[in-house]
Parts: structure tokens; C-alpha cells; sequence
């Protein structure tokens, strides 16, 4: 500012009016860096004296305002500062006095609302380049906090070179690490150097981390941070050599700063940092020698995920399948950050685990002697086997999208004893067993006796239904399938769902299902260019001629494809179904993908669910419809690893005499005797044809491919047709009146089990407990649950739980959970609070009155103090 304007303001400012009670003005012009004394002679001013401090004038002056001249303005120019107020022998003048400064520095604190003292004007000196710029002052002035103490400045100043608004440690730090690791090519760090906020920002690391290396490296820093921060969770002795990089009085605040970086939304940068680290200090290495018990708590580092991971599939290939840990294991990994990485791997050997138990609960093997009670036993409890098969191969599949070197041998190795306990022990064994019992029921008779058939589907649930019906006929959902979809069905629709099951009819494949579904009185089968096909009473049942059986027997029936009605608008789609009675809906995409890829079918399984759920919820919402039933016109084997020669059937002894055969199945003129087949009475014996049938889960020999995937056989994963009997539930009828809490679909609830609400030590663990099983109408959730102070401040770090056990004892359906208080004071006469919230926001969240008592709590840290 030039001496004219400074002579103008001076002017202005005495020329105005006096405050109340004031009858002269008294202005100290302060200029420690003496800019203007040379000028002073220049100054003239109209209505006040000047008077100049030299620092042995002091009394002079002193006596001169307060005694000798009480009447007239005075200007008194003050280029001398004090470190206490008590060296000021002016101090009380200066209290009932007026402030004027003229140099740039107020201007700049003046123009950001900064408090002007010397320890405040002293730092706005130290970073006269970084305020040069009017934007870069106005980042300072729109953050969160306005600056009071030069430790504020300092974080002010580096969080607008950083860009944001929220001048905290933790941001700034986060900062700094998503700009790289090697600070000569870092652009943030380069402009605290630039700007000369470098030192203050390892002041602050030193102070918040314990990191102090004399010459600063923000990959060492990481490395410290990080290895700091696992000590929480870790035993220090597990990183014996590596102390250099630990401060454990700093465990605190480490283990907030990496915890609330892996919780936040740009914690991608985190995890390649984190990858950095574990190289630089040889972490694989180190931590493979460590017992999986000292591994699973700690989450910051990916490669104990590997570790973790190569440590039980090392085990499964080596015959130790310890199903509770890895079960613990796995539930303990899945709340943890990077989980969804390895979320195909964790997840499969939970499926490991699964058939492991299954076969220890059934490891006397099957001997049932009647096949109507192995019927039972495979709809009731051995289905499971193939639900559990199947998830484990969509897991397998999933990781072969991805590669990951260290983990894709391992999980090929668990896919080969995977198919030793499906293939060779559960089909191999079950297979037999179910062989022998059913041979002599299915030549003499054609069916299984005292089981529903498929044939009389139709007869039996559509011909003298009360209401119209939908039929859903999805080709080749087999009977686990089914279940998981009537389970979801239950869970996520107002209904009552019952899932019921028929045999298959002879051979399992879908023009003879398909006819079996429709309308008739006999079925029969001719043979036409060299083609065998199915009739009913006379009529073709090719899909081209369904609608008009349908019709035939009721003509307020219609036939229609999922994948055409997909497409179609609301109103195209209602007006097909208007007026019908009965609505037969064909359903074709496991059956489908059989034909693209083997590899394909369990996928196609999950895409079935979710189509299927859809097709209910449009016959409920736009069609009007109440009563559905789903089915299907067979089901499937499938194992992955291609059959041995072992497990195949020569065709050499057809002797010509076949008409058609398949993998699993062979139609056969009278007479024929097949070597290695089981005889299958064929439609009642009412033909010319008979029908063979290999054991277990043999295929016969054929060119071609389609070893894996196959149907056409008596397996029970052929033959048990599901059929799931799903009603709607209107508000308004009395059947959801009267059950309204049995048919509501509500989310799990998780509640406080440990009894003691008083917190002594700044790591303590609570038990929780699930109050219901995941069933009919609980769906599974997940909580965040974490401890506040009586603001609503987050006062630990968060946990996760996944609320979606299963089982009905209520002992298995507890967590026990690790929580960290961040390292701040706490009061023993406060209030602080458990917070258990929904991650979906769809619960008010719940709130557990806590005490904290810590003897030897840690106060915020004051950087720079």
C-alpha cells in the first residue's frame, strides 16, 4: 500500500464519528517490519497528532496520552511487539484504542479472518508465497474451521494445497499417499515444498504416526503406519526385526488412520500402498509361518488373505477339512475390506466345508432298503448335497474370470478332492444304492409306487383347480434349484410356498416332460422320418402344438414363452392372459445353456432364480394372479471333470435294435438286451419300444461332447420334478389377516448379548447375538456397529456383522466382535453409546447406554504443541 492511500485511510478513520461515551480518537498504527518508518515525515493529517514509538519513549508517550494531552487525536505509529503483554507499558491505552495496520500481511489475515497476533503473523510470513494467490487464500478462508493457533495455519495451509476442506491430519496424510509414494515425483508433497509447509508436515507425522526419520519418505512412513497399525490386531513379536517401523505408543492413532482409510470410499489407493508394503518388508514370507489364528484379525494387508487362503486349500488337498474353522475363518474374513478380492475363493471352501459335513453326518454311507424312503431322504436332506455342489463350482467358474498366481493351482487341487467327495463318494454311493432299490419297481412298473408321477400333473392340480392357474414350466430346474427358489420366494413375497415333488416320466428329457405336463389320457409315441415323437391322445406335443392340447381340454387355456412375453409391454402381455383360465408359461435358460457351454449350466441355474422371482412378481402385480405352480419337465447330472471310460456304457451291444438313445437313456425295439443297462418298463408296457437306463451316474459311450451335463436317466437329480405351489397373500384376506407376523418379511434383528455396559480398556470385545434364523419370512442383514459419544461423534472403529445364520440353536447364532477406541479423553461420568445400525438405512438404528472408565486415557493430539 502506497503512503498516500495509507494517508487517506488514516484521514477517513479519524474524520469519522466517535463511539459512545468516546470524546477524542486513539489509533495504534502497528508495523513490526517497520515498512512505513521511513515515511513517517510524509504523513500529514487534519484532525490528529503523530507520535512515533522508538521503544525508549514509552513513558514519554505514556504520560503524554493519559496526563498532558487528554483533548486531541493521536496517532501513534508502534513498530514494537512484546512476547508478553506485560512488557507493554501501553497495553491499557491500546485497550481503549483503535488497531490500524497498513502491510500486506493484515491485509491477507484481515481478508481471511485470521487472528492477528505475532505468533499468527509470524506464520502468514513464513508462507507469504502460498497466500501470494488470492485463490489460494480463499481455500484457507471457505474451510471448515477458521484458523486461531499457528498449528491450525499449518494444517490450513496443507489441506488447500490438498484440496479439501477439512483441515485434519488424517485427510491431509490420505493426501499426500493417493499422490504416490515416491515424494520427488509426488505433486502434493512437491508443493508443500514449494511452499515451505513441508516441515510442519512431518511435525504432524512425527507427532500423530512416531515416525521421525530425519530425512522424511513417504513410502517408510507407510510402511510404518501400516505395520504400527496391525500391532492392534497382531502380536508385536510377529514382526520381531521389523521394530524400526513400530511405535507402539502410537498404536492408537495408526490403527484409526489405516481403519478409517480402509472404510472409506477411495480406499482403492490404500490397497495398493498396502501391496507396496508387503513387499518392502517381506510380509508373505513372514506372515505364511504364522498359525492361521494369528492372521485372521488383521485385515490392512491382502496377502494374508493369500495366505489364509493357500493355508486351507493346502489342507483340503491334503485330505484335513476341519469344517468349523474354516467356517470361523470364513466368517470372520468376509467383514473384513479387501474380502470381495477373494470373496470366490472364501466362499468355495465354505462349500468345502458344507460337503464335509455333509458326509460326516452320512458317513456310514446310504443303505436304504425301500426306494420310496431314499426318495424322501433325497428330498428332504440329500438334495443339500447338490445345492452345495453346485454354489461351489459358480465359485470355482467366478475365479476363473480372474487370475491370482498364487491361489488358481490351489483352488484346481480343492476342485479335485471336490469331485472325489461329489462324484465318486455322494453320486458313486447314493447312485448304487438308489440303483438297487428302484431296478425292480422300474421294470416292472415304470415308475417308482406310492411317489406322485409327473403324467397326472395336469389331472391331479389343474383340471379342477377353483381359480385360474399359472403354470411355470422351467426346463431342466432340478429339485435343489427349485428349493433355493422357493426359499427366496417365501422370504421376499407376501405368499404361502410350498415346495412339493413328482417323478419324472421315462426317459428325463423334455419332449416326453413336456408332454407328460399337458392334458391327456394316454400318451404314446411314434416313429416319423426316423424321429421318435410324443403324442397325447393322438396329438403332437411339440412346442409349436402345446396351445392347442392345452385348448383341447379347456379352451380358456393358453400357451406362452417367457422369453417372448419378457419383451412385450404391460398391456400386450395382460391382454394374452385375459379371460384364461389356465396360463401354461415355458421357461428354457438352464436347459439352454447346456447347449453353449457344460461349464455354463450352474450360472444359468442363478439366472433362472432371479428370472423366475420376476415372472411371479408380474402374474401377481399385472396378470392378477394368485395361485402359480413351478415345475419342471426333468432334471440333470452334472459333475465337472470329465468322465473316465470307467464310467461310460458301450452301445456295441444295441445290435441295431436301438431307436434312440442318449447319454442316460435308450429306446429300444422288444427283445433287446443291452449289456450294463437297466430295463425301464416304457409308457405302461403300451408300445412296441422298451426302455434300458444306465446305473448310478454312468453315461453311454457317444461321439460328440455333453459328458458333464446330462438327463434322460433314473438318477434322483433326474427324476425328482419340483414343484413349488406358491400362493399370493392379499392384504385383504383372511388367511394374511389372521398370520399378518408369520408372513411379513422382515429383516434379521442383532441385539447386545454380553451383560456388562462398562468400558475399562481402550481394546475390548462384546458378544451379539442373531435373534432369529434366516428363513420363511427373515431375510439376512448386515450391521455396522460402532461406539458415539452423546453428540452422535464416532468415537471407535466400525465393525461388521452379517446377520444370516441359518440354523435353528440359538448358541450358533452368536459374534463376538473386537472394537478399538480412537485415542481421545474420555469422561467416566459421560454418556457414550453402542450403536447398532443397518448398512441399508432400512432400520432405525439401535443404542446401548456404555460407560467408558480408562484410567490412562490419551487426549486429542494438539500438533506442533
Amino acid at each position: 500500500m502506497d503512503i498516500e492511500k495509507v494517508i487517506q485511510d488514516l484521514n477517513r478513520r479519524f474524520a469519522a464519528p466517535l463511539p459512545e461515551y468516546y470524546h477524542r480518537r486513539i489509533i495504534f498504527w502497528h508495523d513490526e517490519d517497520r515498512e512505513f518508518e521511513d515515511k513517517l515525515d510524509e504523513i500529514q493529517l487534519d484532525n490528529a497528532k503523530l507520535v512515533a514509538l522508538n521503544g525508549s519513549n514509552t513513558f514519554m508517550v505514556k504520560k503524554l496520552l493519559g496526563s498532558d494531552d487528554q483533548t486531541n487525536n493521536y496517532l501513534v505509529y508502534n513498530p514494537l511487539s512484546f512476547d508478553k503483554p506485560d512488557d507493554d507499558w501501553l497495553i491499557d491505552v491500546k485497550l481503549y484504542s483503535e488497531e490500524f495496520r497498513a502491510d500486506l500481511i493484515s491485509m491477507w489475515m484481515d481478508e481471511m479472518g485470521l487472528v492477528s497476533n505475532i505468533a499468527m503473523r509470524k506464520e502468514v510470513k513464513h508462507y507469504r508465497k502460498f497466500f501470494n494467490a488470492k485463490e489460494r487464500r480463499v481455500k484457507v478462508a471457505v474451510q471448515s474451521k477458521t484458523p486461531e493457533k499457528p498449528a491450525q495455519l499449518h494444517m490450513a495451509v496443507m489441506a488447500a494445497i490438498c484440496g479439501i476442506k477439512e483441515p485434519q491430519p488424517n485427510q491431509i496424510m490420505q493426501c499426500v499417499f493417493r499422490a504416490g509414494l515416491d515424494k520427488q515425483n509426488n505433486p502434493v508433497y512437491q508443493d508443500f515444498v514449494n511452499y515451505g509447509a513441508q516441515n510442519a508436515f512431518w511435525a504432524m507425522v512425527r507427532q500423530g504416526t512416531g515416525y521421525c526419520e530425519e530425512d522424511g519418505d513417504i513410502g517408510q512412513l507407510a510402511i510404518h503406519l501400516l505395520l504400527t497399525a496391525s500391532t492392534r490386531t497382531m502380536f508385536p513379536e510377529h514382526l520381531a526385526g521389523l521394530e524400526r517401523f513400530l511405535s507402539l505408543p502410537h498404536q492408537a492413532y495408526c490403527y484409526d488412520f489405516v481403519s478409517d482409510w480402509l472404510r472409506s470410499e477411495n480406499n482403492h489407493q490404500l490397497y495398493e500402498i498396502a501391496r507396496y508394503v508387503e513387499e518392502e518388508a517381506y510380509l508373505p514370507k513372514r506372515f505364511s509361518q504364522l498359525a492361521l489364528e494369528d492372521l485372521v484379525d488383521t485385515e490392512c494387508f491382502p496377502c494374508i488373505n493369500e495366505i489364509v487362503l493357500t493355508k486351507l486349500m493346502t489342507e483340503i488337498s491334503n485330505q484335513i477339512i476341519d469344517a468349523d474353522v474354516i467356517t470361523k475363518i470364513v466368517e470372520k474374513r468376509r467383514t473384513c475390506v479387501w474380502y470381495e478380492e477373494f470373496a470366490n475363493f472364501y466362499e468355495g471352501i465354505l462349500q468345502v466345508a458344507n460337503m464335509q459335513e455333509f458326509f460326516k453326518e452320512h458317513s456310514a454311507g446310504f443303505h436304504t432298503a425301500q426306494a420310496r424312503e431314499v426318495w424322501k431322504n433325497y428330498t428332504n436332506d440329500y438334495y443339500k448335497m447338490d445345492r452345495f455342489y453346485r454354489q461351489f463350482q459358480l465359485c470355482f467358474q467366478r475365479s476363473l474370470e480372474t487370475s491370482n498366481m498364487l491361489l488358481d493351482d490351489l483352488f484346481k487341487h480343492v476342485v479335485d478332492k471336490v469331485e472325489g467327495l461329489y462324484s465318486h463318494w455322494f453320486l458313486g454311493e447314493l447312485g448304487s444304492n438308489w440303483s438297487d432299490v428302484c431296478a425292480d419297481e422300474l421294470a416292472q412298473y415304470g415308475k417308482i409306487l406310492e411317489i406322485p408321477r409327473q403324467e397326472d400333473f395336469y389331472r391331479s392340480r389343474i383340471k379342477n383347480a377353483d381359480s385360474r392357474v399359472f403354470v411355470i414350466i422351467s426346463d431342466a430346474m432340478r429339485y435343489e434349484v427349485a428349493a433355493t427358489l422357493a426359499e427366496e420366494l417365501e422370504r421376499e413375497n407376501q405368499s404361502q410356498v410350498k415346495l412339493e415333488n413328482m417323478q419324472c416320466i421315462f426317459p428325463s428329457i423334455t419332449k416326453f416332460g413336456m408332454a407328460a405336463l399337458l392334458p391327456h389320457t394316454k400318451l404314446s409315441v411314434e416313429v416319423k422320418n426316423d424321429v421318435l415323437t410324443v403324442l397325447a391322445d393322438g396329438q403332437s406335443t411339440a412346442s409349436t402344438n402345446r396351445d392347442k392340447v392345452l385348448k383341447a381340454a379347456n379352451p380358456a387355456s393358453v400357451a406362452l414363452q417367457y422369453k417372448n412375453i419378457i419383451g412385450m409391454k404391460r398391456a400386450e402381455r395382460s391382454a394374452l392372459v385375459k379371460g384364461m383360465d389356465v396360463v401354461y408359461i415355458y421357461h428354457d435358460t438352464i436347459d439352454e445353456a447346456s447347449h453353449t457351454s457344460d461349464t455354463a449350466v450352474f450360472t444359468a441355474c442363478e439366472k433362472a432364480v432371479s428370472e423366475l422371482k420376476n415372472m411371479v412378481r408380474i402374474i401377481v402385480n399385472e396378470f392378477g394372479g394368485t395361485n402359480i405352480l413351478i415345475t419342471a419337465d426333468h432334471g440333470f447330472l452334472y459333475t465337472y471333470s470329465p468322465l473316465n471310460e470307467d464310467n461310460k456304457a458301450d452301445k456295441t451291444s444295441f445290435n441295431s435294435m436301438d431307436v434312440e438313445y442318449g447319454r442316460r437313456y435308450a429306446i429300444m425295439q422288444k427283445g433287446a438286451s443291452p449289456d450294463y443297462l437297466m430295463p425301464v418298463k416304457f409308457l405302461d408296457g403300451k408300445t412296441e419300444f422298451e426302455g434300458f437306463a444306465p446305473r448310478e451316474n454312468i453315461r453311454i459311450k457317444m461321439n460328440g461332447g455333453g459328458l458333464n451335463f446330462v438327463h434322460g436317466g433314473i438318477s434322483l437329480q433326474e427324476m425328482v420334478v419340483p414343484v413349488i405351489d406358491y400362493h399370493h397373500l392379499r392384504n385383504d384376506s383372511m388367511e394374511y389377516k389372521r398370520n399378518r407376523q408369520k408372513y411379513d418379511t422382515k429383516p434379521v434383528t442383532v441385539s447386545l448379548l454380553s451383560a456388562s455396559r462398562k468400558i475399562s480398556n481402550m481394546i475390548f470385545s462384546l458378544n451379539f447375538y442373531q435373534k432369529d434364523a434366516v428363513g420363511a419370512n427373515r431375510e439376512a442383514a448386515t450391521y455396522q456397529v460402532y461406539f458415539t459419544d452423546s453428540n452422535g461423534k464416532q468415537i471407535s472403529d466400525v465393525q461388521k456383522i452379517i446377520a444370516d445364520k441359518t440354523t435353528d440353536n440359538g448358541t450358533e447364532r452368536t459374534f463376538r466382535c473386537t472394537f478399538n477406541l480412537k485415542p481421545l479423553k474420555y469422561s467416566n461420568t459421560g454418556t457414550y453409546y453402542l450403536v447398532i445400525a443397518d448398512e441399508q438405512g432400512l432400520q432405525l438404528p439401535q443404542r446401548e447406554e456404555f460407560q467408558i472408565d480408562i484410567a490412562f486415557a490419551v487426549d486429542e493430539f494438539d500438533f506442533f504443541s
